[in-house]
């Protein structure tokens, strides 16, 4: 089973962005893959993070969920839809949900994921600030949806800071976990190999983790190196610098064997 990480150096221009996430998820499927995997904020880097509610649909229901069902559809591939903008709660309209929809090879809306954890932190030593509460509601559902290429449990960016929600998914039966992010490149210089060879190494589990690089409208640098990780740990391809995708082939028994052989997952006692 060949998977994709799609990465993007992602603008405020819609159209733009939507433009080359299509000439990257068709040059995934010319490549063989199954299943590719978009970054976190694929169809919108904003200026300002409210600006996301201009662009934000309803479940099922919008052009750019039209367009990727169709996408899935037509490349007979199996899309991990990062993260975009779905409506919240009326009480702020202008606050959004970070939402995860993934589609089936036949185009249906298999899930959708909302993300749980929102990055409010202070970098006080480089001088930057995020708040991302400010303009994005938090999600409270761990979510996970069957595929071909075994039970895939949906977490974005800075989720992956918190172990307790990848033990939850290995518990509903994830044997992968996708980690589509736009992580800065200060923290991702620190912490983003470590972070997610950690994740597939304590639950046995393939990580797929496709980024946002470069510079973005709101002056953000995103650290890139979308990467794609195995049960044990190992790093089966990560990406250079720029707009592209890096491709692996998976092996959906391995999760299980690893899981037997070396039952980690079993001996917990708390």
């Amino acid at each position: 089973m060949r998977v994709a990480a799609i990465q993007m150096n992602g603008g405020d221009d819609v159209a733009a962005n939507l433009k080359l996430t299509e000439q990257l998820l068709r040059e995934a499927a010319s490549d063989g893959c199954k299943l590719a995997v978009l970054p976190e904020n694929f169809p919108l880097m904003p200026a300002r993070g409210r600006d996301k509610a201009a662009i934000a649909e309803e479940p099922g229901d919008g052009p750019i969920q039209d367009r990727l069902s169709r996408l899935s559809a037509e490349l007979g591939l199996w899309i991990v839809a990062g993260s975009m903008p779905l409506v919240s709660p009326e009480i702020d309209a202008e606050r959004v949900y970070g939402a995860c929809p993934v589609y089936n090879a036949d185009g249906a809306q298999a899930a959708i994921y909302r993300k749980i954890h929102l990055f409010d932190v202070d970098l006080v030593d480089k001088q930057e600030s995020y708040r991302e509460s400010r303009s994005m509601y938090p999600g409270d559902e761990v979510t996970t949806v069957d595929t071909p290429f075994g039970r895939i449990g949906l977490t974005i960016c800075y989720d992956v800071r918190f172990p307790e929600l990848y033990r939850s998914l290995v518990d509903a039966g994830a044997i992968i976990f996708t980690v589509p992010a736009a992580f800065t490149a200060t923290t991702g210089e620190a912490h983003w190999h470590t972070l997610l060879r950690a994740r597939a190494i304590e639950n046995l589990a393939y990580v797929i983790a496709p980024g946002q690089c470069g510079t973005h409208p709101d002056g953000r640098a995103t650290y890139g190196h979308s990467i794609i990780i195995d049960p044990w740990g190992r790093v089966l391809a990560e990406a250079k610098d720029g707009n592209g995708f890096v491709a692996a082939d998976i092996d959906p028994s391995l999760p299980k064997k690893l899981r037997e052989e070396f039952p980690a997952l079993s001996n917990r006692r708390l």
